[in-house]
């Protein structure tokens, strides 16, 4: 056969498909609408890594290093930076004051020029934030006059929470922490990170599991209207078409379905590509410029998806006998094989195997053996669901009408039934065994915080040129704040600054109720002073406390060493002994405890100071108000809330990435299972007319299409649920994680699955109720 011959039977199937009148017409819709969305969603896929790269890129362009121990000189292309980040009900608000100190200072990406003091420059997100009535609390904090917008490039997402606000004196304010001095933004050296092999195998099982179902119904899609298809091509083997290029008129009406697929999904695209600039999901939002799919990732869909259609087409074909006089399908079709069908899971699960137990201790996992073996287990669902349904349809007995009207279809149909179910099912799978993954491995990547939120759920620290008493006395008189504690803390040791000390002890100031926070003590009123004995990790107070002994106090609030002085501090001989106690933070606390009466001039202001707040949970945006009591005396000012654990931002964003990326292929599945359910109706609408004409209610032939589809579905979801765990258990051996199963998530993900399925089914009643006309009968 030439390839001439291939070509023109191929154009002839695609004319069919164009050509073929009202009916030919809607199962090319049905299918380039199908085709259309899977291709929208690799599309999508596509763009996601150039996504990633850009965001990171733009929050690598703007970084401005406030913390150094030095300072370098001030120049006329030099600007001063501070850093006043703050937080709007969870959402992180990025802040910057800016000084410039020449004409040639550098500008922040997204400005065009400095902002004059008084004045600021915001986001897009922010500027609507602060018109809007959510935001009065958030204007109360930001009392600067909106004079512009930073751009596109200044930005990592469009609706980022970003402002630069004009200053002027911040040089004395200089600490090496939150204000400092920089002549460039963006980072001069950047070191790339060592990759970490459990985050790129959870990235790979991520990207398998949610392309997968989308390839599935891609693949489904084109199947669309099939049997209506068959019974046009006998009228083609009547003419002299032999069997071999009936099907390939066949493929190129599934050709014409795909390309015309292609040409939606481009458009599909486009439009998701401009509304994803308007939509935040998990606090991700990107500008629509971020999207752009590598082209030879958009070329190898181009190509795949209709070479696909043409094989699928073709295979399906292969178990169809399209003879003149009509379609050989009702015969009772040959039972399917059970053993090759198996192969595809045991040959998954033999390409994980050899690294189970590897863990992050021996190197990268292999990239092609991690995804091809997801990729069988995965792919086994779709060759093992039609054999089970099959296998238990042809096993169930007798029951109500509608039963027996369901049960009699899937036995004709098996196929069918199984092919509208894969999607889900790889689906629900993918995501228990992510699930299970992911819950393995995120003790890894938190950190348990230990504080003690009920004794204090924010804290402060203060800049050293910000009075600490004053700050206390504000926040205290705050709305919403139920009781504040401050400590002053630093380290004290044998020697001074210009020889290395051998003994050293922790050093904290404080009331007698703020000490009370963190140590037992025997008595106490102002002017006393306590050796705190037996706390962890603290060998050296023993020696240190001998009365007489000059302790030398660590001047924290000094960051240039040689700004550095050195202070002396002589244990009195009325020191007293304390026991350590559980502190708010966490752990004991030893060394030396003094109140204001016992310390020495002039080492106040050497200390570092922190003041724990206490809220009112009675009282809404409690934090809010603390937050902006602390701007209104200091922008640099930043109340940090407490949190029971921290977990790895990377991880979260792989997290936040898979749910993303499942809301979107829920959807799909969503929308395509409702395309299938809709087929199918038609498909049967002679019949369901002819039922109706004989007498037959209408409920019952409702319960009739719930039945067909509950059934599949339910055989579906088991099979997902069996495989799901298998790959999951694997997985999690191959991290290393201890082998647990989250039944919570399990039923979970099953849950949402079958959920899916119902509301599709609901939703394709009533043009099954249209459909169930007498008049349905007519034809032309």
């Amino acid at each position: 056969m030439s390839a001439r011959q291939t070509a023109r039977d191929l154009a002839m199937g695609a004319r069919f498909a164009v050509a073929g009148g009202r009916e030919g017409w809607t199962r090319l819709l049905l299918t380039a609408v199908g085709v259309g969305l899977g291709v929208t969603l690799l599309l999508l896929a596509t763009a996601v890594p150039n996504a990633l790269d850009v965001r990171h890129q733009r929050s690598e362009d703007r970084v401005d290093y406030t913390f150094a121990t030095t300072v370098p000189p001030r120049a006329d292309n030099t600007v001063v930076v501070a850093d006043v980040n703050t937080t709007y009900r969870e959402r992180d608000v990025l802040g910057r004051l800016l000084d410039p100190e020449g004409p040639r200072a550098p500008l922040p990406p997204g400005l065009t020029r400095y902002p004059a003091k008084g004045d600021m420059v915001v986001s897009p997100a922010l500027r609507d934030l602060l018109a809007s009535d959510d935001g009065g609390l958030l204007r109360e904090r930001l009392p600067y006059r909106i004079v512009g917008t930073i751009g596109e490039s200044g930005l990592v997402g469009s609706h980022e929470l970003a402002y630069y606000a004009g200053a002027d004196g911040l040089a004395p304010k200089i600490n090496g922490s939150s204000v400092g001095r920089i002549h460039a933004f963006g980072d001069p050296h950047p070191t790339p990170t060592p990759s970490d092999p459990i985050l790129v195998l959870l990235i790979l099982v991520v990207f398998v599991a949610l392309l997968m179902p989308v390839a599935v119904f891609i693949a489904t899609a084109v199947r669309f209207g099939g049997e209506r298809r068959d019974r046009r091509l006998a009228a083609l083997r009547l003419v002299g078409s032999d069997t071999r290029m009936t099907r390939r008129i066949a493929a190129g009406e599934a050709l014409a379905g795909a390309v015309l697929g292609l040409v939606l999904g481009a458009v599909f695209f486009l439009i998701a590509r401009q509304a994803a600039g308007s939509v935040e999901v998990f606090d991700i939002s990107v500008f629509p410029s971020y999207l752009n799919p590598s082209p030879a990732l958009v070329v190898i869909v181009a190509v795949a998806v209709p070479a696909a259609a043409v094989l699928v087409t073709l295979l399906s074909l292969r178990g169809v006998v399209i003879e003149p006089l009509g379609v050989v399908r009702t015969a009772r079709p040959t039972r399917r094989r059970l053993w090759w069908r198996l192969l595809l899971p045991l040959a998954g699960l033999a390409m994980l195997y050899p690294m189970i137990g590897q863990g992050r201790d021996n190197g990268s996992f292999n990239q092609i053996l991690v995804v091809g073996g997801v990729l069988l287990l995965l792919v086994g669902i779709t060759a093992l669901l039609p054999w089970v349904v099959e296998a238990v349809v042809a096993r169930l007995g007798s029951g109500p009408v509608a039963w027996q009207l369901a049960v009699r279809r899937l036995q004709l149909s098996s196929g069918n039934a199984a092919r509208l179910v894969n999607g889900i099912a790889v689906a629900v799978a993918g995501a228990i065994a992510l699930q299970m993954l992911f819950a393995g491995v995120q003790g890894d990547y938190t950190e348990q915080s230990g504080k003690d939120l009920t004794r204090a759920q924010m804290q402060i620290d203060p800049p050293k040129d910000i009075d600490l008493a004053a700050t206390a006395r504000r926040l205290a008189e705050t709305r919403g704040v139920h009781g504040i504690t401050v400590l002053a803390s630093s380290t004290v040791g044998n020697r001074s600054r210009q020889g290395e000390s051998t003994r050293n002890a922790g050093l904290n100031v404080g009331t007698c109720a703020a000490l009370r926070e963190i140590a037992t003590l025997p008595s106490c009123r102002d002017g006393d002073a306590f050796a705190v004995r037996g706390a962890s990790y603290d060998p050296d107070t023993p020696t240190l406390s001998k009365p007489g002994t000059k302790l030398y106090v660590e001047d924290t609030a000094a960051f240039d060493e040689q700004r550095r002085k050195d202070v002396v501090l002589t244990v009195p001989a009325g020191l007293k002994q304390a026991r350590p106690a559980e502190s708010p933070t966490g752990g004991d606390t030893g060394g030396f405890l003094l109140t204001p009466g016992a310390l020495p001039a002039g080492i106040a202001s050497m200390l570092h100071g922190t003041v724990y707040l206490s809220l009112d949970a009675s009282v809404p945006d409690a934090k809010e108000y603390v937050r902006n009591t602390a701007a209104r005396m200091d922008p640099r000012l930043e109340p940090f809330v407490w949190m029971e654990s921290r977990q790895s931002t990377k991880f979260t964003s792989i997290r936040t990435g898979l749910f993303v990326g499942a809301a979107c292929v829920l959807v799909l599945i969503g929308v395509s299972l409702l395309v299938s359910q809709l087929e199918q109706l038609r498909e049967r609408k002679k019949l369901l007319s002819s039922l109706v004409a004989f007498g037959t209610r209408r409920r019952t032939l409702g319960l009739s299409v719930l039945w067909q589809t509950a059934v599949p579905v339910a055989l579906g979801l088991l099979l997902a649920s069996a495989v799901g765990l298998a790959l999951g258990a694997v997985l999690l051996r191959m991290s290393g994680a201890s082998l647990s199963v989250d039944w919570v998530s399990v039923l979970s993900m099953t849950g949402f699955g079958a959920a899916v399925v119902l509301g599709v089914t609901l939703l394709s009643l009533p043009p099954l109720l249209r459909l169930m006309r007498p008049d349905g009968l007519r034809t032309e």
